[in-house]
């Protein structure tokens, strides 16, 4: 049954942040009157979670687009094995249009969706043992609510065509900045747990040769006393 990805992960995911970002304007109460679920209406969503996938798995998440707007999603394995997982995103036709790659990271964007739920895919059976701690960064923007916004406000006899066109351009750019502030957040916390890893292995090594060093010294000393230990039994003689 195809569900939206905020169903899904609401019992697979790990604590997940749900940041919607909507675009207000006069025809928001007609939208809200319609008989679409919420998150079909918003003519802007964006949403970043952190999804845990164990050792041999596949999930899959789903995530609606409307007819026309721009789909994007991009995967960053944060933690876990050797820090690579395979990704892949299926239309929603059902063809593979990103296929599966093993990789630490990936992206994807379509700009022109014929609408409908987007299947995206996070592959952990390559991995038989570790599990891996996966961020998704997920858009789906309506560019075409700017011009019906633009049309109502025509409609009000307000001559905003200008400063309609000025505002798409900079949500388009708005939404670029994200996509980029999001993409050096996920490889700083990569960063960051691979410090906690290397520190966690130097940490353990270190305790391990100390741990050696004292067996080795504590054997050295014990076989050096044996070997000038005096036997009973034996009498000296005196010159």
């Amino acid at each position: 049954m195809t569900m939206s990805l905020l169903t899904v992960l609401g019992a697979l995911a790990l604590p997940v942040l749900i940041v919607p970002l909507v675009l207000v304007g006069p025809g928001a109460r007609a939208q809200s009157e319609s008989s679409q679920p919420w998150y079909e209406t918003l003519p802007a969503v964006a949403m970043d979670y952190k999804v845990h996938i164990d050792a041999g798995k596949e999930d899959c998440y789903f995530q609606y687009a409307n007819p026309g707007a721009t789909f994007y999603v991009n995967f960053q394995v944060l933690r876990g094995g050797d820090g690579k997982a395979g990704f892949a995103v299926r239309n929603p036709h059902g063809d593979i249009v990103f296929p599966y790659q093993w990789r630490a990271n990936a992206d994807y964007q379509d700009q022109s969706t014929q609408g409908g739920y987007y299947c995206v895919c996070v592959d952990n059976q390559f991995s038989k043992f570790a599990s891996k701690l996966v961020n998704i960064y997920i858009t789906v923007i309506r560019y075409d609510q700017w011009e019906k916004y633009a049309q109502e406000l025509e409609d009000l006899n307000l001559s905003v065509i200008n400063v309609t066109n000025t505002m798409v351009s900079v949500e388009k750019n708005i939404y670029e900045v994200l996509q980029i502030q999001h993409f050096s957040r996920s490889r700083e916390d990569r960063d960051y747990n691979l410090l906690l890893d290397n520190k966690s292995y130097v940490q353990n090594w270190s305790i391990l040769q100390i741990i050696v060093i004292v067996a080795t010294t504590v054997l050295q000393v014990y076989f050096v006393r044996r070997l000038f230990e005096v036997r009973g039994g034996y009498s000296r003689s005196r010159i």
